[in-house]
């Protein structure tokens, strides 16, 4: 398999005030294509700091990061914009849609932003990538008319619209009950067994065992990085979590 992610030595300081901030420490990683990836770590380890180089969003103070075998590091602003636009997709812990705009719409939204508009139809874009997230029958509610599951299944819809070939995922299930949760991660394995790599930041150390890798951050370095070899089948917990329920209910 192909590298898609390479980090080299990657630092980046902040300035507070008169005190220099080390939120990262010469981390250096490698990620396949075809991954999915666990970022763990306490508040202030610089998991959201890393996810943010990742994203493009940030730049490091010193060291490089290569997407594609492209130095993302080097680019302009409106470089580093096309390439968020073009492979990376973003899902978060808050969901982040319009209240006032159908699912259909909300996931359109990305595509207006394309400079290079690569998708002409954003409809039918919009339109399968709801239907690929199981949301066909969804697209014309708005989200206070959809649960928190279905509105994650919404913003997932909306980082794939644009057909990325990475998507990020910041504390994806934060905002989500046990069975939701495993219902998401359910999606998470599925888009990845058909090659979408998965790189997320999550606390709970349950759920990284839904990855095929763990890498844990500890002020500012990676301290462990962990291949897990019985990976957890979400699908199959779900399955089993619905029964358990069942069964107490009929007690």
């Amino acid at each position: 398999m192909s590298t898609v992610i390479e980090v080299r030595n990657l630092r980046k300081i902040y300035q507070v005030g008169d005190i220099e901030v080390h939120a990262l420490r010469k981390v250096d990683f490698a990620i396949e294509s075809g991954g999915f990836t666990a970022i763990m770590g306490a508040s202030g380890s610089g998991k959201s700091t890393l996810m943010n180089m990742l994203g493009c969003l940030d730049q490091p103070t010193t060291g490089e990061y290569l997407l594609d075998d492209v130095n993302v590091s080097s680019l302009t602003p409106d470089e580093r914009a096309d390439i968020r636009n073009q492979k990376i997709g973003f899902v978060f812990q808050g969901f982040n849609l319009l209240s006032r705009t159908t699912a259909l719409e909300n996931v359109e939204l990305p595509l207006v932003y394309d400079r290079h508009q690569r998708i002409k139809n954003a409809h039918t874009a919009a339109s399968e990538a709801l239907e690929r997230v199981g949301l066909s029958d969804r697209m014309h509610h708005v989200p206070s008319q959809l649960s928190g599951g279905q509105q994650q299944r919404v913003a997932i819809a909306r980082a794939l619209v644009n057909k990325p070939s990475i998507l990020l995922a910041d504390e994806p299930t934060g905002n989500l009950d046990s069975k939701t949760s495993m219902d998401i991660f359910s999606l998470f394995q599925q888009l990845n067994n058909e090659g979408l790599t998965v790189v997320m930041v999550t606390h709970e150390r349950d759920f990284t065992l839904y990855a095929k890798r763990i890498l844990e951050m500890r002020d500012g370095v990676l301290h462990k990085d962990t291949l897990i070899t019985k990976r957890r089948d979400a699908a199959a917990d779900l399955k089993n979590f619905m029964a358990n329920q069942r069964m107490e209910d009929d007690q």
